[in-house]
């Protein structure tokens, strides 16, 4: 079980977290814990103290970052388990095309082509987090029976992200060589 970030902040569980109070956190429990405070502690104490600065570190590394700290929550609600991570069907036939204009570019890397299509994933891009935006920000005030739909909601939207960054790094590979 990987620990809870949230609870060793002590902030609730947010897509959108504070920033001020998460930077508090962090530097408080930096300072707390930091090695050279606890140079003549005994051995144990001092594993302790480095197990907490390392915990520190990750908690404010993954919490700090808006793509870690959605996988990180989606994980811990057990939604981004390895093989059960497929996209819904109207989506994949969105990108259907995205694809197909990919291999065409495999054997002809077009610029004006390359633009068209990081403009069409830029569309579609921009369009998800338009649809998510409002779950992510209301996530925290919803009830605890509504939760696990907004998580389904972003798990979705999270899964159709990545997605969607391969197809931007495909094209940044076709980029370079036209």
């Amino acid at each position: 079980m990987q620990p809870d970030y949230f609870e060793f902040y002590q902030l609730p569980e947010t897509f959108r977290p504070d920033e001020a109070a998460l930077k508090r956190a962090y530097y408080k429990l930096s300072r707390e814990y930091h090695p050279d405070f606890h140079a003549t502690s005994s051995v144990e104490h001092q594993q302790e103290t480095l197990h907490l600065a390392t915990l520190n570190t990750n908690a404010y590394r993954t919490l700090s970052d808006p793509d870690l700290r959605m996988a990180y929550i989606l994980s811990r609600h057990g939604l981004l388990e390895e093989g059960k991570q497929e996209l819904p069907a109207e989506f994949l036939m969105e990108v259907m095309d995205l694809n197909e204009q990919l291999m065409e570019l495999e054997f002809d890397p077009d610029a004006t082509n390359v633009r068209r299509v990081e403009d069409e994933v830029t569309i579609l891009s921009d369009t998800l987090e338009a649809g998510i935006e409002p779950v992510l920000a209301g996530y925290e005030m919803l009830p605890g029976d509504k939760k696990p739909q907004a998580l389904q909601q972003i798990r979705t939207y999270y899964l159709k992200k990545r997605y969607l960054l391969r197809i931007r790094e495909s094209l940044a590979k076709f980029a370079a060589r036209s």
